[in-house]
């Protein structure tokens, strides 16, 4: 790696305080631990933030807590098992477990952010040395044996400033598109969960398998709505660029792992929007550009046989795994039982929110281009290529 010759190298202890998180209960997923309002974060979510961690999926209580510990705002989470070298900033007081580490910068020495980014410039390097044991592990003594090349601190904080201006845009749209969803969801459960869709005045409710239903809705399995596509690709995750023209989706939320220019198994198009399902984690999206994905994740359509809106089908789907907290396989997925209204009542409600979901669409779109932008940008930033000194920024 190129260097500037008046960056000196330091190990990472040396530019502040270096800790692995805490988990001792066995087994770790005890219910006795969790809910109550000690933020959790783990490796999955670090993996999925863009730059910072603000919304936990899972919670401490005092049993919790107890076996773990609480770190300040402002703490690099820095992954090292299962997702190595993943990195997000605390922005709330949160634990984490110990297959993550903490890093707190020395106020004096290094800018947390600046930090963040350089992990991000040299993750490659990390996951290669992370490899041959039975389960990848990166360890502390692995993390310290990297040299972290650090200007001055005013420098660090410009390079810093320069690519979180790009992961601040990258989480702005984030919120957006997060709102948009959050109100489609909400009209689809007025419509087909507390069955308020237009004129259901006029419907007579039926007794069914799944309690009382509208009069002309029927009870199907998934496999007879969904008709699945071209599965993902398998191959070697650390293969993916930075730069390329095929996103490559994941199963994170976050979505895109990476690009490629010649990756097989290109999928959709800007014309005809598509389904894909995590296999795992069971999250889900509606894709809307030419992609490629990795194995488990599982692109669909609506199933010919009882053709209904994407739009709907996608929150139908959608809401059946939230409504179950379902967290298994497709051939599971594939035979829940959901309700499936008439065709009329499915184009009006895809209508009524088709502007959210093409706006979510752009700024998706806003999304991609700007984490393009940032990940060209980086490795000349890192490595002092693009000489920050000549730029008016206000780092306070």
């Amino acid at each position: 790696m190129v260097q500037r010759e008046d960056w000196n190298p330091f190990r990472l202890d040396q530019l502040g305080f270096v800790g692995r998180g805490r988990s001792r209960s066995r087994p770790r997923n005890d219910p006795a631990l969790y809910g109550g309002p000690y933020p959790l974060f783990e490796t999955g979510d670090i993996k999925s933030a863009d730059l910072y961690l603000s919304e936990p999926k899972k919670t401490y209580n005092e049993k919790g807590l107890a076996q773990s510990k609480l770190w300040k705002p402002g703490t690099l989470c820095i992954t090292i098992a299962a997702n190595i070298a993943e990195t997000a900033i605390l922005k709330i007081k949160a634990c984490f477990p110990d297959s993550v580490v903490g890093f707190i910068a020395n106020p004096e020495k290094a800018d947390v952010s600046y930090i963040k980014y350089y992990i991000d410039f040299i993750k490659l390097q990390m996951q290669n040395i992370s490899q041959g044991t039975t389960q990848d592990n990166l360890s502390v003594e692995k993390l310290l044996s990297f040299e972290f090349f650090a200007p001055s601190l005013n420098t660090q904080r410009k390079i810093a400033t320069i690519l979180s201006t790009y992961d601040d845009l990258i989480e702005n749209n984030t919120r957006r598109i997060k709102i948009l969803e959050e109100m489609a969801s909400a009209i689809y459960r007025e419509w087909f969960v507390e069955f308020r869709f237009p004129g259901h005045e006029q419907v007579p409710m039926i007794e069914s398998e799944l309690g009382l239903i509208p009069q002309g809705w029927e009870v199907v399995r998934t496999e007879q709505i969904v008709k699945r596509v071209q599965s993902g690709k398998k191959y070697n995750q650390k293969t993916v660029e930075q730069a390329g023209s095929i996103p490559v989706l994941d199963q994170g939320q976050s979505g895109i792992i990476g690009y490629h220019n010649d990756l097989p198994g290109v999928i959709a198009s800007e014309d005809e929007p598509i389904i894909v399902f995590a296999n795992h984690t069971c999250y889900q999206r509606i894709v809307q550009f030419p992609f490629s994905a990795i194995q488990n994740v599982l692109p669909f359509l609506p199933h010919p046989e009882k053709q209904r809106s994407i739009y709907w089908l996608h929150w139908a789907t959608k809401d059946l795994v939230e409504l179950n907290d379902y967290k298994g396989h497709w051939p599971e997925f594939m035979s829940k039982e959901l309700l499936l209204s008439p065709a009329v009542i499915c184009e009006q409600f895809s209508e009524f929110i088709k502007s959210m979901i093409q706006l979510t669409y752009k700024l998706d779109k806003r999304k991609q281009n700007l984490r393009q932008t940032r990940d060209l940008l980086l490795p000349k930033l890192i490595s002092g290529e693009i000489d920050v000194s000549v730029f008016d920024i206000d780092v306070d």
